[in-house]
Parts: C-alpha cells; structure tokens; sequence
C-alpha cells in the first residue's frame, strides 16, 4: 500500500539554520521553498544550497520525502528552479498559483526533458499544485480528472494569494472559520483531488502556538477526506501525523467490522453497536486496517 503523505512541512530554501534542523524533524516530507519564503535577491543563493542539501540525502536513505516548491510560471524563474533543483533527484515539486491542468502539463514536460538530460528516473517526479490561488483557478478544478497527468501526486489549496487575486481585505469570519468562498473553494479542492485519482492536501494552520485547534481542525479534514497538511513549523508536525492515522479506536471498530462481514459472508447489511453497516462501511475499515498496518507493521 502507498500511504499518503500526512504532513508537508515548509523550509526555507535559503536558510542554512533551518536546513540544519531537517534531519531532526519527524515530518513525512519537507518542501524547501524558493518562492515566497525567499527574496528575489536571495533566489540564486537558494538555487545552490537547496539541490545541495537534497543530493546529500539520495533516494533509497531518506527518512522523508524531498519535496521543492518552484516559482509560479507566471514569473521568469520556473524553469531556472527546475533546471537547478532536477538533477537532485528531488521526490516531488509543488507548483504554485497555477490556474488549471494546462501549468501542471508545461511543468510535466519540462521535467520529461530534465530527467532524461540528467539520469533520472523517468516520472519518477510528482506534482503537487497549489490549486486555489487564483481567480480562475477553482473553476478549473474539476478539469484535473481527465487531464492525464500521471506526475499529479494530488491537489492542495491556499487562501492568501486567492485574497490577493480577488481583493479581499480578509478570509475568516469573527469566529475564525472561513468566509463561503473559501470553504466553497476548498471544497472544490477536496473533490477535484479525489475526482482526478489524487490526494487532497488541506492548506496551513497559521497559529502553531495552537496545536489543541489544529489538532481538531486536521481531525475534521481527514473525516471530510484530506490525506495530509502542510505545515509552517515544526510544532505542528507530530499533531498533524497523528490527526491523519488512525486512532486506537478507528483501528478497534474497523477490526470489528471487518470480522463481523467475515462471520456473515452471505450479508450485505449487517447492524454494530446500534448502526447499520453496508459494503462502503467494509471498504472503509478494510482501508482503515491497511494504513494502519502499513504505518506499524
């Protein structure tokens, strides 16, 4: 079983402090970032000590994916990341600010041609775009499912650079929950991932001095269907990797389920614990057991 990445944390590129703390960190992939976590007059800098750090890990002896986010394609620097970062051998490249399948496709064949330039593994690059960060972007989310893009790891979303696009002065309501076009957005996200075979990756928690909030709020992501979560520190990871497992209990009631369809072969629809139980509650606790067995042995 491939186990979906459960936490993304972002380091800056340029920082040799917090490259330097990596190895120490129990996240399932690390993005080092060259856009927005590093100035225009550090870009070059960043270029040489990102595939620097990279090439020091190869694959087959790293404990947690090796993920770049790249400058979007709508400034002169994509490519230029891409030439830099490609020949490290790097598990994936988050793609931000696209504005359908068709960026994902350019990046997709620039890699084709990286790859093969520098003896690496053919495909062996996924992406990850950031899907929500402009104004025509949501509509196109549904788009994803028959664009054939066998690189799409799956589909996350962002709400600042959406703001931006759109001129909204905020995001959140007085309660701190998102305003409707963010949740209509993010939505859009969770679908058009699963629709196009991905993983939906749920956007940041930005107060990571509230690990009890984004603990509840990653909770209410995986019930809904994410698979993981970027992450801004690292205070938030252990939180996230747990909030994205199963719990002992999920783990006990799909052990349940499971025996209970296997002692009534011939059911369709069986009761537990006051509720009825169908072919789909089956799959779910057949797919419960598998992560958990594959995360613990």
């Amino acid at each position: 079983m491939t186990l979906p990445i459960r936490s993304f944390l972002f380091i800056p590129g340029d920082s040799e402090k917090k490259l330097g703390k990596v190895d120490g960190i129990a996240a399932d992939a690390f993005i080092f970032d060259l856009e927005d976590a590093v100035a225009a007059a550090r870009k070059p800098v960043a270029r040489k000590m990102v595939p620097a750090f990279i090439k020091e890990r190869p694959r087959g002896e790293r404990k947690s994916q090796l993920w770049v986010r790249v400058n979007p394609l709508d400034t002169p620097w994509t490519l230029e990341d891409l030439a830099a970062i490609v020949p490290a051998a790097p598990d994936g490249i988050m793609l931000p600010k696209v504005n359908g399948p068709q960026d994902v496709a350019q990046v997709s064949h620039y890699l084709d041609a990286l790859e093969v330039a520098h003896g690496i593994e053919p495909g062996s690059i996924n992406i990850l775009p950031v899907a929500t960060e402009t104004a025509v972007s949501p509509f196109r989310l549904g788009d994803y499912a028959g664009a054939a893009l066998d690189r799409l790891y799956g589909l996350t979303w962002g709400a600042e650079d959406l703001s931006s696009a759109i001129g909204a002065s905020g995001n959140t309501d007085a309660t701190g929950e998102w305003t409707h076009t963010y949740k209509m957005v993010r939505s859009l996200c969770l679908l058009g991932a699963h629709a196009a075979g991905g993983e939906a990756v749920d956007t940041l928690y930005v107060d990571f001095r509230d690990p009890e909030g984004l603990r509840a709020s990653c909770k209410a992501a995986r019930a809904e269907g994410f698979s993981g979560r970027v992450a801004i520190h690292p205070a938030q990871v252990d939180v996230i990797n747990e909030s994205f497992s199963p719990s002992p209990e999920e783990v006990d009631f799909a052990r349940r389920v499971v025996d209970l369809f296997a002692a009534n072969p011939d059911s369709g629809t069986l009761g537990l614990d006051g509720k009825m139980l169908d072919i789909p509650h089956l799959k779910q606790a057949q797919k419960t057991l598998a992560m958990h067995e594959a995360r613990n042995g």
